[in-house]
């Protein structure tokens, strides 16, 4: 089953000029439980091109989500910045099979 069909919404968002931070809300306990155990940060990491050691996790249950934080390839804004708010990130991490 893909990510993408078990959480409400995977969002990316601008986390500063160095980082970006991609939201998974679970919406249900149940979902939380589901992808919060079956969620591989390093699968994550291998995805987006980034060394285990830097990606960043967060696991909050009270608010069933999911946060995976990763330093950007380039500063955003500069010129080799094509994607400033992550969003083909976010895309990766929904289309992921859990």
């Amino acid at each position: 089953m893909r990510l993408g069909d078990k959480v409400l919404k995977v969002r990316s968002k601008n986390a500063g000029p160095f980082w970006i931070t991609i939201d998974i809300f679970c919406g249900t306990p149940e979902a939380f439980a589901d992808v919060s155990g079956k969620l591989e940060t390093q699968r994550v990491a291998d995805l987006t091109g980034t060394p285990l050691q830097l990606v960043k996790r967060f696991d909050i249950e009270d608010l069933r989500v999911v946060k995976l934080s990763i330093p950007r390839p380039v500063v955003q804004g500069s010129r080799d910045d094509r994607d400033m708010h992550g969003a083909a990130l976010a895309v990766l991490i929904e289309e992921m099979e859990l």
